[in-house]
């Protein structure tokens, strides 16, 4: 049997372990969810426990099968997301989620100590989100967990965890830094200096391509340092594409990546969720993002409850053009009226307006795309023409948001991308780039 490439895809909801082959063609696939855990104040967070019992369970069975000797190992996980090790590499806290809410106004201090919210964004190319800025998430563990502070030795982002639980290097990387973390200064091209002036050292970063063998089950395996997901899922695109393009890297997340625009962040873009990414090829990447796929898990349930249909309902819903049409021609929001409030739910006091589930389905896609296509437009760059738009990921297979992306796009080349599990691909390519 030829080597494969061994890849630990982890999403916030859903987990693969995927083999590729030397042409990339997946030969093995296996998903898996688990129940979340709770952290040390009763709020969701990661099952870290379960999630590496599975990831080494997996490993060796597939070792041990010896169908498929594997030559190389790599991670691609969500962001936001830090693990604190103490001087003897052990975790020393829970892996916090970054949704666990920690009021804005906490964040002040810090901002005006560092030359204020607005030019601190700028440069670190970071809306003010909370605790989906990962620094802020080292700066809320000093005051708020000293018992877990004064142990803590060591910081790595997840996917470089993932990594480390086999060959304990202790390393950074750039695709991790780059998203939304305030940790990186994009103006000077380096971790931003308020991270020395706190007495916080990270590792320095290095490639996406680097790699360290290691002997797993008895086979020398070249295991990579890991890959922020939004990133890694660029890379087939890079290789395949021979004109700019946008991509949407949809899922729980919509993220929007254009790595065609190299101006610098405006106030605007930065107060409605625009940022930068770094690339493999430690490039800006400039990205807006929506919650998409949360809205639509919270609202799908909604209507669910409301027509007493089950909550999988959406996916047997054929688009009906004509009623696309008619909802289109209006463009009317009703649902969202006001924006998409901060529990992410519409008004549903509307849903009786709408004979059926169908019929509500259509106007809730409508709408969800309406601040999609927002989204997008906020990172396109004027003086620079892009006629691609790629759709990757988890809405690849909703029609309806494709049919309506076609109407607010009608100029531009849509495709949904033949890839199948881009994120993971890109973790098994650029150990090759």
């Amino acid at each position: 049997m030829k080597p494969v490439k061994a890849i630990f895809d982890i999403g916030k909801t859903n987990k693969k372990f995927l083999l590729f082959d030397n042409n990339y063609k997946v030969v093995f696939e296996k998903e898996k969810n688990f129940n979340e855990a709770e952290d040390d104040d009763g709020f969701a967070c990661e099952n870290i426990k379960a999630l590496k019992e599975w990831i080494t369970t997996s490993l060796r069975k597939i070792i041990s099968d010896s169908d498929y000797p594997i030559s190389q190992l790599n991670f691609s996980t969500y962001g936001a997301t830090l693990v604190y090790l103490d001087e003897k590499g052990n975790r020393v806290a829970p892996i916090y989620n970054y949704l666990k809410p920690v009021d804005k106004s906490y964040f002040d201090e810090f901002y005006e100590k560092y030359e204020g919210e607005e030019e601190f964004c700028r440069k670190t190319a970071s809306p003010p989100l909370g605790m989906l800025n990962s620094s802020l998430q080292i700066y809320w563990l000093q005051n708020e967990k000293p018992e877990y502070w004064d142990k803590t030795k060591y910081i790595l982002h997840f996917p470089q965890y993932l990594s480390y639980l086999f060959t304990r290097e202790i390393v950074s990387e750039y695709t991790s830094i780059g998203c939304h973390t305030g940790m990186w200064n994009f103006d000077k091209m380096k971790y931003h200096s308020w991270l020395k002036e706190e007495g916080i050292k990270l590792p320095k970063p290095i490639g996406n391509r680097e790699s360290f063998k290691v002997e797993i089950g008895g086979q020398k395996i070249d295991v990579g340092i890991g890959i922020h997901d939004s990133s890694a899922s660029l890379v087939p695109f890079f290789e395949a594409a021979d004109e700019p393009f946008i991509l949407i890297s949809s899922g729980t997340w919509a993220i929007n990546l254009n790595p065609f625009n190299d101006n610098n962040l405006t106030t605007e873009q930065l107060q409605n969720d625009c940022l930068c990414y770094l690339s493999v090829n430690q490039k800006q990447v400039m990205a807006s993002r929506l919650f998409l796929g949360h809205i639509h898990e919270v609202n799908t349930k909604l209507l669910s409850q409301h027509f007493n249909k089950p909550e999988d309902r959406y996916k047997n819903i054929e688009s009906d053009g004509k009623r696309i049409d008619k909802i289109f021609e209006s463009s009317k929001l009703i649902f969202f009226k006001q924006g998409i409030p901060e529990n992410y739910k519409l008004d549903q006091s509307k849903l009786d307006e709408f004979q059926n589930y169908r019929h509500a389905y259509h106007q809730l896609m409508f709408e969800l795309c309406y601040f999609e296509v927002e989204q997008i437009k906020r990172i396109m760059q004027s003086n620079r023409n892009i006629q691609k738009l790629f759709i990757a990921g988890g809405f690849v297979h909703n029609k309806l948001f494709t049919d309506y992306l076609h109407r607010f796009f009608p100029d531009m080349e849509i495709e949904t991308s033949e890839l199948k599990n881009s994120t993971a691909l890109g973790a098994a390519m650029v150990l090759d780039m």
